[in-house]
């Protein structure tokens, strides 16, 4: 299941709670983009990212780095630069 976390990046804070969930990474990513258009936020200053998680999971469910992986085995991962610079 593809889903979208808030991970500030903070080592003391393991545990990332999640957003949404999706069957897709294309509805994650339509997701997280309308949340940065509505933020008013760049990828950077978000906070949030879409990652694979294998264990059923809800909204409002935190996740350990060990749980969760930014590609789906199998999905093919693109090459370069995937969010352009500019705005």
């Amino acid at each position: 299941m593809y889903a979208i976390i808030f991970d500030d990046h903070d080592l003391e804070k393991p545990l990332k709670r999640i957003s949404s969930v999706h069957r897709t990474r294309d509805a994650a990513e339509v997701e997280l983009g309308e949340h940065r258009k509505t933020h008013g936020k760049n990828v950077e200053a978000c906070n949030m990212r879409v990652v694979w998680v294998e264990k059923k999971i809800k909204p409002g469910d935190s996740v350990t780095p060990a749980q969760f992986e930014t590609w789906c085995p199998g999905e093919p991962v693109p090459e370069g630069e995937t969010h352009s610079d500019e705005d």
